[in-house]
């Protein structure tokens, strides 16, 4: 059997006949790797949340826009984070890399808004420059980002568009001239189903063909990244 020859027999799910949870363990089951946006935002009063979520990507270079989904609580109050960017239309997304796996983790426990989450992971931040929240200092990357729309989508979800202002990547890691960042180096981790996560590190290249490559039988091959 090679790669292209699906094996015999598939099993269907009907959304409309599954639970909210039934659907939500297929979704992310299936849509893997997913990358991970290590939130910050600050308060109306000034205090800090760290959050991180998945369902996160980015959409547009033009206008730069990455969306953010953050889930409700069970009883449908808005989490700390959606409720942040709605009151001071601002945040920051700071990536996560391998190295910060575990201080991420502890700002995924469900503390009440009076606890700093980044001093109880022992994280210091850096003030933003063209947002009032601050970054992760020792995130090897981040965007700085104005609240551009949000969406309502039933209870349990608030989706958020952000406008990207600024990105801040740590200097060994960028080409400011190619604007070529190196991914190796970023070592970030995306999410899988359940606590699973992945890094980054198995990466191959796969050149994207030309009309004339694919008529001419010059099908690309997959080398290992050297990038």
């Amino acid at each position: 059997m090679d790669g292209r020859t699906p094996p015999a027999g598939t099993r269907s799910f009907d959304f409309a006949a599954l639970t909210a949870r039934e659907r939500y363990k297929l979704l992310i089951g299936t849509v893997v790797p997913r990358p991970i946006a290590w939130v910050t935002t600050v308060d109306p009063e000034g205090r800090v949340n760290a959050a991180p979520y998945s369902f996160f990507n980015c959409l547009s270079h033009d206008p730069p826009l990455i969306a953010l989904g953050v889930e409700n609580w069970a009883d449908m109050r808005m989490k700390d984070t959606t409720n942040n960017i709605r009151l001071t239309g601002e945040f920051t997304v700071n990536i996560v890399s391998d190295a910060l796996a575990e201080a991420m983790n502890v700002t995924a426990v469900p503390f009440p808004p009076d606890v700093d989450e980044l001093a109880v992971a022992g994280l210091e931040t850096v003030p933003g420059e063209f947002v009032g929240c601050p970054r992760i200092a020792a995130a090897p990357a981040a965007l700085e980002c104005r609240r551009f729309l949000g969406l309502g989508i039933g209870k349990a979800r608030e989706i958020v568009l952000g406008e990207v202002l600024a990105v801040h990547v740590r200097a060994d890691l960028v080409d400011p001239k190619r604007m070529y960042v190196d991914q190796r180096g970023l070592d970030a981790v995306g999410r899988l189903g359940g606590h699973g996560y992945t890094r980054t590190r198995d990466a191959f290249d796969l050149p994207t063909m030309s009309v004339e490559d694919w008529q001419s039988g010059r099908l690309a091959k997959r080398r290992p990244s050297d990038e």
